[in-house]
């Protein structure tokens, strides 16, 4: 391996939907391989990949494991991944160490929502993709389609993932769910598939030999390079001629032996396409000859005899057809061939790779060069030009990059070294040794040569070498102490291993939490940190059985946080454990590691711990009516200091949706903006897949007022230019004027400049704020904002004492922490709020007669504490107050929902969602199968144990498969009182009305946090008592 030329190198990810076969076409890959680890007739029964006991269990792959294998002179890496969406986390870390994705489409279901999720992650990780169409065999056995109807079918899944990628290509979605729906319904009828011509710029072409088509279960594959190579001496055509020939709308003239397009052919309508006609017309003869009772076993032979196969007679003459049927394509077409052929053309070595995708793993940074940091910036630049290159030479600087900690039990370790020494796996680790698991590294070398035994330093993604030894933290020494090469399960030791490899690296267990980058050099950037598509959001308290074994649970919490890339661990603002993973199949996985790997005590699991968002009732497109509320000046909520000096009053109004949604997305963004970090900033950037020559600061702002317009103009359909105009001009008006974003100083809540022109209160001053957010985000001209302020500055000084208007100026920053916890914890359950923007005025009085006896001033003081503090917690209350008062609403976060269910149970799976709460977006018959697909949203609170009752109910027959959508309001009212007569008469007096689910699900999360809940606890006392009583 420490030999091997980067030229004969690949590495690549499967990646795909769950239940599109990604296993099974390893396990014929590494069968093909002729490795020896796997027999042909184990290949796609075994799933040699999935070695965990829960993945062979539930028959799904739940990590991403790397094997080697060798075809030819080249050296393939191969990574299966995940297609579950609980797992997306592992498809990333694959994606990372990859240089190249074969893409998998099941030929019967076609796309799906995963498949979406995974060319989106191969496009931000800039993979050359190939396509797979497998299960092919069904289209046959199943669905009983001719070739043309099967044709017409492959034509249209090859259309909708070229749509896709070339939509993640300009940047048109911001979410797979927004593709997904972006899809209309029935986008073109099966007639006119066949007259589709590739477009040039498309990413799957056939004849470009970048598409497969295969049968993973039954062993065979084939691309159109390989009927083109069988039909180019039969037909007297070039093989280049033919494979463009042998798909799209080219027919094949008999008479003339010529290959033309539609207009040349004289047969009409019954004309088959050359790919109907050469490619698969023969593989149904042959279909049919195996599997139907009267068929021709003569055609069989002719095959055999045709293409020289070496076919057994035992497996020839065996009774079972479907064996035979295996015996005779998987040597006619051999599936290991036909792929590992197209990746060794197709995807690029990793020389070629990683100059095309530096910019993604290494991107350029911006950094003034004042002359003290020369030397580290040259170093840092020869660093980034040897990864670019994939220098594999012993003198570049070695650079590797962890995306993901593995544990792997203790006796899975190899006893001996590369050179056959006895090895000392004993070496203490991270604690994790008396639980003799070992942590090794999955690591990808990019630059130089890596040798076990070697002194490398590890950087976190925060590290910045500019800053010298300031910033020790993010940097450490460590000694590599075993390099492995991954063999499925199994591990291979090696002494070293040159740029373009993928190994394992024990050693590394105390020093890497989740993903870092190794450097030979401490002048050299991190790389950039991966994205991953969701985010966790199922959430349980966890605490063991016996209160004893509570350090036991705190160890193997933290060994779990280094072992699962996705998963967070934290505590609770009540003290609790609380366990964070993507979906309820990782939080099983991740609950039984914890129980039998990990700490190895029973555990207690709380429900679900949901999060939920506060909102106020009103359309946040509709200006007219936030304007006045800004501008009514009764329409405020008031409180005052206790000591009196301080009056404060808040308004409150609902931004857009659109303009909340784009603050929420852009949180990581705002961050580094608001700090002011350029270097922060870059490393947030990185997360939003901006190029190299974006501005960020005008990417946002173009975005925050794009998200204005569509707003006002979805708002209401009729409403003309001007008015649009008008509007817009007038939020922005607003967006000037932004103090402070909350909570955390990120969130999707707006704190607003109070106007200094404002009515008065008494001889008071206005506690004055500065639009600092707008002047970070390039709204408002620094120099226009200074000028503004000292306006103000002036004008309070007019009216009262220099002194008093200092104390406001220095009171400016209680004002934004009130507001900041204000919109932490809502009033309705302790939850942040959502899509609000607040006016905060605070006037302060001047102390008056008191001023000039020190002691009762004094006194006062102490009796209510900090001014600042009273300050703040009536800034908060008056903020809480004035939600309350304006109708509020609880937001919940809503899961996209994709259903595949046979028309006879549509019903039962309707109950179900009826049941759940949801909301049916569409529902469409797929063709050519039996099945329907719907969309639909459901609420997450509502989500735990849907997929098991939707089993339970359509006898295993339906499938779900859920992915985080976006956050809604609830319309009900949580307060609502019968009023009307109405009312009174559909719902009862206000004794007897049932709590609605707004009401609920507040009342259930008050329950949680210990808040107190109106409800009674006695009901119909006189009736609890006991018939007998003992005296």
């Amino acid at each position: 391996m420490g030999d091997s030329d980067c030229h004969t190198i690949r590495n690549i990810c499967i990646l795909a939907h769950v239940d599109h076969g990604k296993t099974t076409l390893a396990d014929h890959l590494i069968a093909g391989a002729g490795s020896g680890l796997l027999h042909p007739k184990q290949a796609g029964r075994l799933r040699f990949m999935d070695y965990l006991d829960e993945e062979q269990r539930r028959a799904i792959t739940m990590k991403s494991s790397s094997i080697a294998l060798k075809y030819k002179e080249y050296n393939i890496n191969l990574i299966d991944s995940p297609g579950h969406m609980d797992f997306c986390s592992e498809v990333s870390t694959a994606a990372r160490l990859s240089d190249g994705a074969l893409i998998l489409v099941d030929a019967v279901e076609g796309v799906h929502i995963q498949t979406h999720a995974v060319l989106r992650q191969a496009w931000i990780e800039k993979l050359t993709p190939c396509l797979v169409l497998n299960k092919i065999d069904r289209l046959i056995s199943e669905l009983k389609l001719s070739p043309m109807e099967a044709y017409n079918r492959l034509q249209r899944i090859v259309h909708e993932v070229n749509g896709i990628v070339s939509g993640y290509k300009s940047e048109k979605y911001l979410s797979d769910v927004d593709s997904i729906l972006a899809v209309p319904t029935g986008e073109m009828g099966d007639e006119n598939q066949e007259f589709i011509e590739d477009d040039e710029e498309d990413t799957f072409q056939p004849q470009k030999g970048n598409v497969a088509f295969v049968c993973a279960l039954d062993g065979w594959g084939f691309c159109i390079g390989e009927f083109a190579e069988f039909y180019a001496s039969k037909l007297g055509a070039s093989v280049k001629a033919l494979q463009k020939a042998l798909w799209g709308p080219r027919y094949y003239n008999s008479k003339t032996k010529m290959i033309v397009g539609k207009k040349g052919i004289s047969g009409g309508n019954k004309a088959r396409p050359m790919f109907v006609q050469f490619v698969l017309e023969p593989l149904w003869q042959v279909y049919q000859a195996a599997l139907d009772s009267d068929g021709d076993k003569a055609m069989l032979e002719k095959v055999i005899k045709s293409f020289n196969l070496s076919v057994p007679s035992r497996e020839f003459q065996n009774k079972d057809p479907k064996l035979v049927l295996q015996a005779v394509m998987s040597r006619w077409l051999p599936l290991s061939d036909s792929i590992l052929s197209m990746v060794v053309r197709c995807m690029p070595d990793p020389i070629a790779a990683q100059s095309i995708r530096i910019a993604r793993l290494l991107p350029k940074r911006e950094v003034v060069d004042n002359g003290t940091c020369h030397d580290v910036l040259a170093e840092a630049e020869h660093v980034r030009k040897c990864v670019e290159a994939c220098d594999s030479s012993p003198e570049a600087p070695c650079v590797a990059f962890v995306s993901k900690m593995f544990a792997v039990p203790l006796k899975m370790l190899p006893q001996r070294g590369p050179h056959g020494e006895i090895m000392n796996n004993f070496v203490e680790e991270g604690g994790a040794s008396d639980l003799n698991e070992y942590f090794l590294a999955f690591a990808r070398i990019f630059s130089g040569v890596l040798s076990s035994g070697q002194r490398i330093f590890v950087l976190s993604a925060l590290y910045d070498p500019l800053r010298g030894e300031g910033i020790q933290k993010h940097v450490q020494e460590v000694e590599l102490q075993s390099l492995y090469l991954m063999m499925g399960q199994g591990l291979k030791p090696v002494a070293t291993a040159k740029a373009g490899n993928v190994v394992a690296i024990r050693g590394l267990g105390q020093h890497i939490l989740k993903s870092a980058t190794l450097s030979s050099t401490r002048n050299c950037w991190p790389f950039s940190s991966m994205v991953f598509q969701v985010s966790p959001t199922l959430r349980v308290a966890i605490e063991p059985s016996d209160p004893a074994d509570m350090g036991a649970l705190m160890r193997g919490l933290r060994l779990l946080n280094r072992a699962d890339p996705f998963v967070e661990v934290g505590v609770s603002a009540r003290g609790e454990q609380v366990l964070a993973a993507a979906g309820e199949v990782h939080l099983e996985r991740c609950i039984k590691d914890l129980k039998e790997r990990f700490a190895r005590v029973k555990i207690e699991v709380s429900p679900p711990l949901v999060s939920y968002k506060e909102t106020i009732e009103g359309e946040g497109s509709n200006p007219p009516e936030n304007f006045k509320v800004l501008t009514d000046s009764s329409e405020y909520a008031e409180k005052t200091t206790p000591n009196g000096r301080c009056v404060i009053r808040v308004k409150v109004m609902k931004l857009p949706p659109a303009l909340t949604k784009v603050l929420d997305e852009s949180s990581d963004l705002l961050g580094g903006i608001i700090e002011h970090k350029p270097e922060q900033r870059s490393k947030r950037l990185q997360l939003l897949n901006a190029t190299e020559d974006d501005n960020p600061i005008e990417a946002l702002k173009k975005r925050l007022v794009d998200a204005i317009e569509s707003d006002i103009k979805s708002g209401s359909k009729e409403i003309d230019s001007d008015k649009v105009e008008k509007y817009k001009n007038l939020w922005i008006r607003i967006v000037q004027r932004i103090w402070a974003l909350g909570p955390r100083q990120v969130g999707p809540n707006i704190l607003l400049v109070p106007d200094s022109k404002g009515e008065d209160v008494g001889s008071s001053v206005l506690i004055p704020g500065s639009s600092l957010v707008s002047e970070r985000l390039g709204f408002v001209d620094v120099s226009c904002a200074k000028t503004m302020e000292n306006d103000n500055a002036a004008e309070a000084g007019l009216e009262a004492s220099h002194a008093l208007y200092m104390e406001a100026e220095s009171l400016a920053s209680s004002v934004v922490s009130g507001f900041q916890l204000a919109t932490a914890a809502g009033p309705l359950c302790d939850e942040p709020m959502w899509g609000l923007a607040f006016l905060v005025e605070a006037y302060i009085i001047p102390s008056g007669a008191e001023s000039d006896e020190s002691e009762p001033s004094t006194h006062q003081q102490d009796l209510y504490g900090i001014f600042a503090g009273q300050v703040m917690t009536a800034v908060k209350d008056a903020c809480r107050t004035a939600v309350l008062q304006k109708k509020p609403r609880v937001v919940e976060a809503m899961y996209f929902c994709e259903l595949n269910t046979p028309t006879e149970y549509l019903g039962p799976m309707y109950a179900v969602l009826s049941r759940r709460r949801a909301r049916v977006l569409k529902e469409e018959m797929q063709e050519g199968s039996p099945l329907f697909t719907v969309h639909a949203y459901v609420p997450v609170a509502e989500s735990f144990g849907f997929a098991d009752e939707l089993r339970r109910w359509t006898s295993g027959a339906s499938s779900a498969l859920l992915v985080l959508s976006h956050w809604e309001a609830l319309p009900e009212d949580p307060f609502f009182v019968p009023k009307t007569e109405e009312e009174i008469e559909e719902f009862g007096d206000g004794s007897s009305v049932l709590h609605n689910t707004a009401r609920k699900l507040i009342d259930a999360v008050r329950r949680r946090k210990g808040l107190p809940v109106e409800e009674k606890v006695v009901q119909h006392a006189t009736k609890q008592r006991t018939l007998s009583r003992k005296v």
